[in-house]
């Protein structure tokens, strides 16, 4: 199943991808290509037929059978390079937390708008060149965390001298959604398969173009271009990109579940993190919006 996120797209969570020592296809009636394995018959992360893991797993060896038979403990996930849950959660603290930082900064120092903007066009660059690399690199994702956290921090300002409290509002609103669209995967009230990533790829698609649009219309125009950020088509559309960073938020979770199943390199576990933090920069950005159309 391919992702249609460009960070995972351009990597391992794909059938296109491939790493060394992960790239043979597995045998009928391993538990690799069962279960629904999305990567089954092409799965970059599928061990060969030689992995001792992998043929541990077809016999469902117990650790000691294992320790027996290799005169040592089964390796772990650490061990043996592939990412991990709390690989994930580590890297996802670090971004975030960069971003926090960096938004507190430019908050405090009340840095001008132009200064923000200027920093959200670095940030967009850096996640471009990230997301077209072949390599993952930590400094770029990092470096993006850092310069989208300035421009956080100068936006949430303009908002809040405007409507007081509203960042704080955005803020809150995006944790309930992070927490329940994580709810709503963990119990498959979401089931995330290629048709609801297709469906949410043209959506999103759609949704982009209409803004460029309107924002084309804005900076020539004037005003609010075609109104698709105010009055009732503004909370149409506001709920609209909420729903479709929910979306994005519900199909990194596919992923990173997906990478840590099928044993991932480790390294994986910064792209997971840059994708998490794509979703939650676009819902807290959609909820500024929505929420300060509702208190005009």
């Amino acid at each position: 199943m391919r992702s249609s996120n460009p960070v995972f797209s351009r990597r391992g969570f794909s059938r296109s991808g491939g790493y060394a020592g992960f790239g043979a296809a597995p045998q009928a009636g391993s538990p690799v290509a069962g279960q629904g394995n999305p990567y089954a018959g092409g799965n970059p992360y599928a061990q060969a037929p030689t992995n001792p893991y992998a043929a541990d797993a077809q016999q469902n060896l117990t650790p000691e059978q294992m320790q027996q038979m290799y005169g040592a403990p089964p390796a772990s996930p650490l061990q043996t390079g592939r990412m991990t849950m709390d690989d994930v959660v580590m890297r996802t603290g670090m971004t975030l937390g960069t971003v926090i930082v960096a938004a507190a900064v430019a908050w405090i120092a009340q840095l001008p708008v132009g200064v923000g903007f200027g920093a959200a066009l670095v940030a967009m660059v850096l996640g471009l060149v990230q997301s077209f690399k072949r390599t993952v690199s930590p400094a770029l994702i990092i470096g993006y965390a850092l310069f989208e956290g300035l421009f956080l921090g100068v936006i949430s300002q303009v908002y809040n001298d405007r409507w007081s409290g509203i960042p704080m509002q955005a803020v809150l609103g995006t944790m309930a959604v992070f927490v329940g669209v994580l709810v709503a995967y963990k119990t498959r009230l979401i089931r995330v398969n290629a048709r609801f990533q297709r469906f949410v790829l043209a959506a999103a698609i759609g949704f982009l173009l209409l803004m460029t649009v309107n924002l084309l219309f804005a900076a020539f125009g004037g005003g609010d271009g075609l109104g698709f950020r105010s009055g009732g088509l503004g909370i149409v559309f506001g709920l609209v990109g909420v729903v479709l960073g929910a979306a994005f938020l519900a199909m990194d979770f596919k992923q990173v579940e997906d990478g840590v199943r099928y044993g991932a390199p480790r390294e994986e576990s910064w792209l997971a993190a840059f994708g998490l933090t794509l979703s939650l920069v676009w819902i807290y950005l959609e909820l500024l919006r929505l929420i300060s159309i509702f208190r005009d």
